[in-house]
């Protein structure tokens, strides 16, 4: 079965999107380029970093809903932890702006009464397959110049860098 190297490189820059560093912030003693310029982020900053745009993104909140995509079911809050990259306090906050804004659905865990299972909502699914859809779009773009072997080749390779990249 021969699959698409766009969806393909898609799925391996999601990967790598949840295991890179984070932006260094004001007072942590790092430098960033456009410090003092518009704020920590500077001008150009991407539109997740301001609050007044009041929507849902940036790549953690967009990494909770990838990681629900890729699980094919319900996650608990420390699982959705470990696939976004972050800590469980942060992930718990992910969740409960994600429900606030009806793209999430706590559900009880059938194991544990304690514990409760995250899973997507219609639209949750329906958000999550808009930003997919303009990834790949993105991708098939990035890949005119390519032949064919090339994609595939380039899809192999991303895939394998993306699977050895660090965690931590």
């Amino acid at each position: 079965m021969t699959t698409d190297p766009a969806d393909e490189i898609a799925a391996a820059l999601a990967r790598l999107r949840g295991r890179r560093p984070r932006p260094p912030f004001p007072g942590d003693g790092h430098h960033h380029p456009h410090a003092g310029h518009g704020g920590p982020w500077g001008r150009g900053a991407p539109p997740w970093a301001d609050p007044a745009q009041a929507r849902f993104g940036g790549p953690a909140r967009l990494r909770l809903l990838d990681a629900l995509v890729a699980a094919s079911g319900s996650l608990s809050v420390s699982e959705i932890a470990e696939a976004v990259g972050v800590d469980q306090p942060r992930a718990s906050r992910l969740v409960q702006q994600a429900a606030q804004m009806g793209l999430v659905a706590r559900e009880p865990d059938p194991d544990d009464a304690r514990r409760t299972r995250v899973v997507l909502t219609p639209e949750g699914e329906g958000l999550v397959s808009g930003f997919r859809g303009r990834r790949r779009d993105a991708v098939r773009s990035a890949l005119e110049s390519f032949t064919a072997d090339e994609s595939r080749e380039f899809a192999r390779l991303l895939a394998k860098f993306a699977d050895a990249w660090p965690r931590e």
